[in-house]
C-alpha cells in the first residue's frame, strides 16, 4: 500500500461466502425451512456481498440479475466468478475475440456489481504475454479481480502489469500453506478469499488487523468464506465483518 496516499473517508469492509443457495445452512444460519428464493432476502439480512458460483458454470440470465437484485438492498455487492470455459479462451487463445462475449451480462448489475473475479487455475504456468493480452481487453468500466493460482504468478513484475491496468491482485488462504498470504494492492480495493476449512477466534482477529490499516487509507476490500455444509461459513464472516466494526 503506499503510505502517501490519502483518502477522507474510511473504505468498507464486504464481507460473505461463495455463493448462499445451500438449504443446509438452516438452522445454524438460515431459519428453519428456508427453500429457494427466501435464502438470498434472508443472507442480505446479515451480509453484504456474496461471491456468485453459479456463473462459473453458465451465464445468469437477464431476468436472474433482476431476481437478485430485487431480493437484497442497494448497499449490497455481487462478485461475479468469470465463465470457465470462456475465461479460459479469453486468456489462452482469443482474448479480443472473447472479452466482449464473457462481459456481455455484467453490466446488469450496476453499480451493485463489486468485481468480476478470473480465476487463474493453478495447471497455468506464468505467461505475461497471454496476461497482458487478457488486461489489454478488459474493459474498465468492469471492476475486475485476478486469482493467479499457480505460484509463477506471484512477481513483481505481474503485480506492476496488473497496477499499469488496475487490477486487483486476488489474495487467497488455503489450508497447508505456512504462512497467510501477503495483501498487495494492485488496483482500486482488495480482494481476499479465505478458503481454511475453520477459522478461530484469533485467526479472524488477525485478518481484521491486516485488513484495517487498508480500510484507514479508505480502500475497499471484499472478503469471501469458503462454503461448508453447516452454515460456519457465513457465522465466520458475520464475526470478520463485527470485529471491523468494533474496530
Amino acid at each position: 500500500m503506499d503510505a502517501t496516499t490519502s483518502h477522507a473517508t474510511r473504505g468498507r469492509l464486504y464481507v460473505g461466502t461463495s455463493g448462499f443457495s445451500y438449504a443446509a445452512w438452516a438452522p445454524l444460519f438460515y431459519p428453519a425451512g428456508a427453500r429457494g428464493p427466501d435464502l438470498l432476502r434472508e443472507y442480505a439480512r446479515r451480509l453484504d456481498a456474496v461471491e456468485l458460483n453459479n456463473t462459473f458454470y453458465q451465464h445468469p440470465s437477464a431476468a436472474r440479475v433482476e431476481a437478485w437484485l430485487k431480493a437484497t438492498p442497494p448497499d449490497f455487492r455481487f462478485t461475479v466468478k468469470a465463465q470457465k470455459g470462456g475465461s479460459m479462451r479469453a486468456l489462452r487463445s482469443d482474448p479480443h475475440g472473447t472479452v466482449e462475449w464473457l462481459t456481455g451480462p455484467y453490466p446488469w448489475f450496476g453499480e451493485r456489481l463489486g468485481s468480476v473475479l478470473f480465476r487463474v487455475p493453478d495447471a497455468l504456468i506464468r505467461d505475461d504475454d497471454a496476461l497482458r493480452g487478457l488486461l489489454d481487453a478488459w474493459p474498465p468500466s468492469i471492476p475486475l479481480a485476478i486469482e493467479l493460482q499457480h505460484p509463477s504468478w506471484q512477481d513483481d513484475a505481474v503485480h506492476a502489469l496488473l497496477r499499469d491496468h488496475g487490477v486487483v491482485l486476488c489474495a487467497t488462504d488455503i489450508d497447508g500453506q505456512p504462512f497467510p498470504p501477503d495483501l498487495r494492492l494492485t488496483g482500486p480495493f482488495l480482494y481476499l478469499r479465505l478458503r481454511r476449512e475453520r477459522y478461530s477466534a484469533s485467526d479472524l482477529e488477525a485478518w481484521s488487523a491486516r485488513l484495517e490499516p487498508f480500510l484507514t487509507d479508505g480502500r475497499d476490500a471484499f472478503v469471501f468464506f469458503r462454503h461448508d455444509e453447516t452454515g460456519e461459513s457465513p457465522l465466520g464472516a458475520e464475526r470478520l465483518r463485527a470485529l471491523s466494526a468494533a474496530g
